[in-house]
């Protein structure tokens, strides 16, 4: 996808004249120039580079007077379904760009690609070639303030194939999906099983060793991404002057490893031939959010992980995190064998802790038909889908296709959703079914964080149950020493998801977890005594399925005597997501209790009159 076209040249132009062109334009060398009469075809060494070429000089440039054309070179066969939109702004909400993209066919895909532009550029699969086409011929030109959208065909390989399998509508997977992971979201709800998400190695790196890393003409790090199978990008440019540059690693764990490894012992032999140090740390960043499972209770993963590997290992504060750097560095010290045996481990707990927060969001809005999670805006800051590239952290945060922007707490599902390949809430079907009930939720928090939930007059706590469409009230202290207090929070299953998230949003924003702390909090919810049993499954069967498929912990407390609604509570203690799942699972349990019991008590009503 990495081959040009380049139109309206001059009779007169030579490839000279192209290479210089390209390297005034600060563009790197391409790897081939085919000079016909009139154009050329034009190959670079990746969709960035390619990208930045077209943005650059196609309309803009003239070369022997004359003004050339720049575009993706894709042959008529393989223009299809997949297209590439660039030059979208990077304040736009990306609710608003997936409306317009679905004003003209159903979208199947939709991939945000890491570019060194300021604007954002994304990758677009229409079920159809004909809807394509439309939006090639509609959303050229496009006008967001005052930028114009540019629409060009990439190669859509699955074109050259005589014969397709059948789609699905955008969520679902085809049967062609099922063996090679398609790049990009593929796969959703009710699919046979979902692409395993890319999670990429980032990396921290000291400036001094980039040039290193890349090589002469980009020969070292061409030879690294080949022998791993990996994609690594340097991103060199962000924050100049800075003393170290973060590199992002797509590969299977396998390839990132492999990868980590040589570009490791780059950067020491490098250091061995100028002699500028003796030991070089590998530095891993890591969206906050899934530090806390990586270190685990009480440090334990973390002294494992060290035990295991004979390396030392610190994780930067919380203080260094900021609204656009939401990353903490984790800082490995030891042998190099020593520290790749430790990426390893690394990478293995934060892979599970992604994948598990990524199945909660899938489960979350499959469980609550039509949720918009993006909609939600569970930290009082709102953040854009698509953060200003000016406004990018001290170590460039932004880049679409890493964690760092990676925040379940955020909700920003249609972001994961381009990002991850995890399908968005609001490609779910709305299903319409009668008003959900009211629920009640019990959820503990520390007494010291109680001023804070309620705010100067209240004002924090009345917003909060405004925002959320819920009822939510601080029960009274039992004793005047105890360590938490139950907020009793009443609304719709979409109510509590806002309200619950917005707390733990709070808690975590007013520091009131350390450092090496996640927020976990305790929630109870009542259940009928009848279904205790259920809930709890034969020999604990069920509770445990529970505590493995969200990670929570559920706990049904022995020898409770039922209230006078005949009804007992459960436990249920985890971070955000672990508990928000666990609560749908169990209220399943609840829902399908009842509707046994409705059966059984229409069959009694029944049976009488067949006896006749």
């Amino acid at each position: 996808m990495n081959k040009l076209y380049v139109g309206n040249l001059s009779p007169s132009v030579t490839v000279e004249d192209l290479e210089q062109l390209f390297g005034e334009r600060e563009l790197p060398a391409p790897e081939q120039v085919l000079l016909k009469s009139g154009y050329a075809f034009v190959d670079f060494p990746d969709q960035n580079s390619a990208i930045k070429a077209i943005e650059t000089l196609s309309g803009k440039v003239e070369l022997h007077g004359k003004l050339i054309e720049v575009d993706y070179s894709v042959p008529k066969k393989l223009r299809s379904r997949k297209i590439q939109i660039r030059n979208i702004p990077p304040h736009l909400q990306w609710e608003v760009l997936d409306g317009l993209l679905a004003q003209h066919g159903t979208v199947e895909n939709v991939e945000q690609v890491n570019t060194d532009t300021e604007t954002a550029v994304v990758n677009v699969t229409y079920a159809t070639k004909e809807e394509a086409k439309v939006a090639i011929e509609k959303l050229t030109g496009h006008q967001f303030d005052d930028y114009s959208l540019n629409v060009s065909y990439i190669m859509d390989m699955d074109a050259a194939s005589p014969v397709q399998a059948p789609r699905t509508r955008r969520g679902g997977r085809s049967s062609r999906d099922q063996g090679t992971p398609q790049p990009g979201p593929s796969g959703g709800f009710g699919s046979p099983r979902l692409r395993q998400p890319d999670f990429p190695l980032r990396m921290l790196v000291p400036t001094q060793f980039v040039g290193a890393i890349i090589g002469k003409e980009g020969l070292t790090i061409k030879n690294v991404t080949k022998q791993t199978q990996s994609k690594v990008d340097i991103h060199r440019k962000e924050n100049a002057g800075a003393a170290e540059k973060p590199i992002t690693i797509h590969s299977t764990p396998e390839g990132c490893s492999s990868a980590c490894r040589m570009i490791l012992d780059i950067m020491q032999k490098e250091a061995n031939e100028t002699k500028t140090t003796e030991e070089i740390p590998l530095k891993i960043l890591a969206h906050n959010s899934l530090v806390g499972r990586l270190i685990g209770k009480e440090g334990r993963n973390l002294k494992k992980i060290e035990e295991e590997t004979g390396t030392k290992i610190t994780i930067s504060s919380l203080q260094d995190l900021t609204i656009y750097n939401p990353e903490r560095t984790i800082t490995v010290k030891g042998s190099l064998e020593d520290c790749c045996k430790a990426e390893v481990e690394i990478m293995k707990k934060l892979r599970e802790a992604y994948e598990n927060d990524i199945a909660a969001i899938n489960q979350q809005a499959n469980l609550i038909p039509g949720l918009n999670l993006n909609a939600l805006g569970i930290f009082s800051s709102g953040l854009p889908v698509l953060p200003p590239a000016a406004s990018a952290g001290p170590r460039g945060a932004v880049p679409p296709v890493s964690p760092a922007g990676y925040n379940p707490f955020l909700s920003h599902s249609s972001h994961l959703s381009g990002l991850y390949g995890v399908p968005s809430a609001s490609a779910m079907p709305h299903q319409h079914s009668q008003a959900p009930e009211q629920e009640v939720v019990y959820l503990f928090i520390p007494t010291q964080a109680v001023g804070a939930l309620i705010g100067k007059k209240g004002q924090h706590i009345k917003q909060l149950a405004h925002f959320a469409g819920a009822s939510i009230k601080i029960a009274p202290a039992e004793s005047p020493d105890v360590a938490e207090r139950m907020v009793i929070i009443t609304g719709t299953p979409e109510a509590q998801f806002k309200a619950q998230g917005r707390i733990f949003g709070k808690l975590k924003e007013e520091n009131f977890f350390s450092g090496k702390e996640e927020v976990k909090l305790e929630t109870h919810i009542k259940v009928p005594s009848s279904a205790a049993g259920r809930v709890i499954g034969k020999g604990g069967k069920t509770v445990n399925e529970l505590q493995n498929l969200t990670s929570a912990e559920v706990i049904v407390p022995r020898d409770q005597t039922p209230d006078e609604n005949d009804e007992v509570f459960v436990k249920i203690s985890g971070h955000f997501f672990a508990s928000q799942t666990a609560q749908r699972k169990i209220r399943e349990i609840i829902q399908q209790v009842k509707q046994q019991e409705q059966k059984h008590q229409q069959g009694a009503a029944v049976s009488p009159h067949h006896s006749k």
